[in-house]
């Protein structure tokens, strides 16, 4: 077969264009109206809020400014400390045969602990019994034989020199004998020291010798230690800037309430008082140490717990005062969005003299009865229609939990 002829080539090739061409054109075409349609939804979407419509409310939560008293607060971390630790040891030498107390458990004044051999210490004291019993016999005979000679003396039988040896005899057995009710005392003392008692009502620690150890009154260990746990401590601390006005809480006369919270600040462990301020500030921290006595009845507070503190300095009287979360932080200071009758935010710059418990005293800028915005506040600008939501009252169900959490946990 013979090849194809030039001619017939050439007119394939305008062919082969026209093809193309159509196919970039409807391409284009394609395109072209589709971006039209995107368009067109946006213009309707913009149309619907803007000048041929009203913009949407934002929805936010609002509440009221009130006038209330505001409790001032010093938060501080502390560590709780017996009241009176003492470590059992024993008084005297011996082999221990029992053991009356249980490891980890409460024990009352009083209370036996532990029992060491009492036999040579009661050989001691029936010595010093016979003794005494011996001498009281030798001074009944001194003392007859001393009127004998005193009715001798009288008949000038017996010379006077007599009479005085025997009156002497009489005395150093009167002596002796008051030595023997001391030696008798002291042996009953010794013999009671076989039996350790409780000094105090406290919990019991590990102890630290078993039955038949034996026991020195030399030992420095000791046999177990004891810590009261009602009441009890809690040493903390506060910034030293703050002592005139922990010094004025404590000359107004009154109790100075102090809680005790766990160390997360989330859950309040005890309440008691300010029992005393310590007489100088520690240079190296710069803060103040401080006492506070708590009951503890339930046992919550425990001997080396740390614990994080609020103490009750200062209550202001009718401020006005607003949630903390309607205060907001801007290049010009503090401010926040006030709704007004027409639920149009506008922006109100405020002064804030105390904050804490998750709410905050303002000084200047704002009067009881408006309504702050509380949340939502990041899609607002001054003149933002707003759809207000009153937020719930403090003493809600559910709210007041909230609350103490919150102020528990505020710094």
């Amino acid at each position: 077969m013979a090849p194809p002829q030039p001619s017939v080539r050439r007119r394939r090739w305008p062919l082969f264009v026209a093809l193309a061409a159509i196919l970039v054109g409807s391409y284009a075409g394609w395109h072209y109206f589709i971006r039209a349609k995107a368009a067109d939804v946006v213009v309707d979407a913009r149309t619907s809020a803007g000048k041929g419509g009203s913009p949407e409310p934002i929805p936010v939560t609002v509440a009221r400014v009130q006038k209330a008293d505001f409790p001032v607060y010093l938060n501080g971390l502390g560590t709780v400390q017996p009241f009176r630790t003492v470590t059992v040891r024993s008084r005297v030498d011996g082999q221990i045969i029992k053991v009356a107390f249980k490891q980890g458990r409460m024990v009352n004044e009083g209370d036996t602990l532990v029992e060491i051999d009492p036999r040579p210490y009661q050989a001691a004291l029936d010595q010093a019994l016979s003794k005494k019993a011996q001498d009281e016999a030798n001074l009944k005979n001194a003392r007859l034989n001393l009127d004998r000679s005193l009715s001798l003396a009288k008949k000038d039988y017996a010379t006077q020199q007599q009479v005085d040896a025997q009156q002497a005899m009489v005395d150093q057995l009167i002596a002796q004998i008051q030595g023997d009710q001391a030696a008798i005392d002291n042996a009953q003392t010794q013999l009671s020291y076989t039996v350790i008692k409780s000094p105090l009502s406290g919990r019991a620690g590990f102890r630290l010798v078993d039955p038949g150890n034996i026991v020195h009154d030399s030992d420095q260990n000791g046999i177990v230690t004891i810590v009261q746990l009602q009441p009890i401590s809690v040493v903390f601390t506060a910034p030293e800037e703050n002592v005139p006005l922990i010094n004025k809480a404590l000359e107004e006369g009154t109790a100075v309430p102090v809680e005790a919270l766990s160390s997360d600040g989330l859950r309040t462990l005890a309440q008691g008082q300010l029992a005393r301020v310590n007489n100088e500030v520690d240079q190296a921290s710069g803060t103040i140490r401080m006492k506070a006595i708590f009951e503890n009845k339930d046992n919550a507070l425990w001997p080396g717990l740390s614990v994080a503190t609020r103490l009750l300095v200062d209550t202001l009287k009718d401020v006005i005062v607003i949630p903390d979360n309607a205060v907001q932080r801007g290049p010009n200071g503090l401010y926040t969005f006030v709704v007004g009758d027409d639920d149009k935010a506008s922006v109100q710059p405020i002064r804030v003299s105390q904050s804490g418990d998750g709410e905050s005293v303002v000084e200047q800028g704002l009067t009881p009865g408006q309504r702050v915005v509380v949340a939502g506040q990041y899609r607002l600008q001054s003149g933002s229609v707003v759809q207000p939501t009153e937020a719930a009252p403090s003493n809600a169900p559910g709210k007041e939990a909230e609350n103490s959490t919150r102020k528990a946990a505020s710094p």
